[in-house]
């Protein structure tokens, strides 16, 4: 199956393109920039707008096989200096890569140093208004990874033309106000228009069969090697955390994506002795609840979950409803650390309601994953939050990850 790419890349094709432009004078309709997943992207340029001290210009999404309502979207930046009166100079090599000059900034040619880039949302990219999301509430809802694409790449062409000037960056999405209406945005609080996303650039093929093939190939390859735990997590995001503190990269488990439940029937059927199950509160929450397939759009009841494990643990009702209001698992647990600092003020000590109600959820899903599983191999578990690394671990987990 065909992959596509994210809008994170559309994006920042199109600001690398722009900034070319702008700091070269010459046109650009295609360009390459490399995504995290470490693939290329060679991108078509569309609908460039060129002005003596900007450029606007646009890459068309393309999802591959796995597509979503953001494919054929156009995703543009605009790049402006407020100092640039460029006159070109120089030229291009067969390859399209710069031989020289490039442009002169106020009549003086810059020193290659680090530029300062200034990334902003425009018209169709969202704007967050609550807490708890990738960006801090006020922000454009460019998430993080797509924002250190766009300041690498538009750095990468400020150092080919020794510019070192302040570079601003307009991401827009014309069509994008009307499609956030067929996502979650509004719900999660990003008002007008949809969120530039992406953690490694690249959409992959997400058909459930192909998906659930591919798990059971990679499982059947891990045994076959003589592995006798197999390592499974929902994706990548607590990567930097799981290498700093075990030295363990995810990359190297078994991806199950949402599907919990069926990997471990696999694991199962591969015949593992033990599986560690690695993953985000925001997904194994509701494995709490019996839930084996993650996605939002099987079921959701996280902020339920927690607030049933907080009333077990003693949580009043004023952080009850505050849990409940969360959008976010991760603002969940601020909610609950926020008690506990209420209770260490009231009294010495602190209830640690955060530690009591991670370990509830905790044993709930090892309740529910040994269920599944009937016995027929051990599973250990490890969760955690971007923002505050591990929340709770079975006894046996760290064990597995040191073999």
């Amino acid at each position: 199956m065909r992959y596509g790419f994210t809008t994170g890349s559309c994006a920042a094709a199109a600001a690398k393109a722009a900034a070319y432009m702008l700091l070269s004078g010459r046109e650009k309709t295609e360009i390459v920039i490399n995504t995290p997943k470490g693939i290329p992207y060679h991108a078509q340029i569309e609908q460039i707008v060129r002005r003596e001290t900007e450029v606007c210009c646009g890459v068309r999404k393309d999802g591959g096989d796995d597509p979503d309502v953001t494919t054929g979207s156009l995703v543009c930046a605009r790049v402006w200096a407020e100092d640039i009166m460029m006159t070109t100079v120089g030229g291009e090599n067969e390859d399209g890569t710069d031989v020289g000059g490039g442009k002169v900034i106020n009549g003086i040619g810059g020193s290659a140093q680090k530029t300062e880039i200034v990334i902003e949302g425009g018209p169709g990219v969202g704007r967050v208004t609550k807490p708890g999301l990738d960006q801090p509430v006020g922000n454009a809802a460019i998430n993080r990874v797509p924002r250190e694409m766009i300041g690498k790449e538009v750095q990468e062409v400020c150092r080919l033309f020794d510019h070192d000037g302040k570079l601003y960056v307009e991401i827009s999405v014309p069509d994008g106000e009307a499609l956030a209406a067929k996502t979650f945005n509004p719900r999660l609080g990003i008002e007008g228009g949809i969120s530039i996303l992406g953690t490694t650039g690249i959409v992959e093929p997400m058909s459930k069969q192909a998906l659930l093939d591919t798990i059971r190939v990679e499982l059947r390859q891990k045994r076959a090697q003589g592995y006798e735990t197999a390592y499974i997590s929902p994706g990548n995001y607590g990567l930097d955390f799981m290498k700093q503190t075990y030295g363990y990269d995810l990359d190297q488990s078994v991806k199950c994506s949402n599907f919990i439940g069926e990997t471990l029937d696999m694991a199962v059927e591969s015949g593992f002795r033990q599986v560690l199950l690695t993953g985000h509160i925001g997904k194994l929450v509701k494995v709490a609840g019996g839930i084996m397939n993650t996605h939002s759009k099987e079921a959701d009841c996280r902020m339920e979950i927690l607030a049933a494990a907080a009333v077990r643990e003693g949580a009043d009702t004023v952080t009850l409803k505050q849990i409940l209001d969360c959008l976010s698992t991760e603002e969940a647990i601020e909610v609950l650390d926020q008690a506990d600092r209420d209770e260490q003020a009231d009294r010495a000590g602190s209830t640690g309601l955060r530690q009591a109600v991670m370990q509830r959820i905790l044993d709930r899903i090892l309740f529910y994953l040994d269920q599944r599983v009937k016995g027929a191999l051990r599973v250990e578990c490890i969760l955690y939050a971007n923002a505050y690394g591990e929340l709770a671990k079975s006894a046996g987990a760290e064990k597995l990850l040191k073999q």
